[in-house]
């Protein structure tokens, strides 16, 4: 699993009929240290995530396992809103404190 924070959602209106009511948002990828790597990637919602939430999200066979993704044609899906972090006992991020 990674770590990343909900950039925004991506709309489709032709798409795969396997994709039909699925939720898609835009992810950035952040590292341990609570900071962007500069990457991005597009996952299915599997928890109901929000803009600006930090989320865990599973990629390649990992993210069809799912109740929600199951035998579709996804290669990542948010499987967790994140509360909280530490890195060496100390937080990193808490969930609605501002940095």
């Amino acid at each position: 699993m990674n770590l990343a924070k909900v950039l925004g959602t991506v709309v489709s209106s032709q798409k795969s009929e396997k994709l039909v009511g699925l939720r898609m948002l835009m992810l950035g990828v952040y590292g341990p240290d609570n900071k962007p790597t500069g990457g991005s990637v597009v996952a299915v919602d599997g928890v109901g995530a929000g803009v600006g939430e930090m989320v865990l999200y599973a990629s390649g066979s990992s993210a069809r396992q799912t109740v929600a993704t199951d035998n579709k044609p996804v290669d990542a899906v948010v499987m967790a809103i994140v509360d909280s972090w530490e890195v060496d006992d100390k937080e990193v991020y808490i969930k609605g404190r501002d940095d």
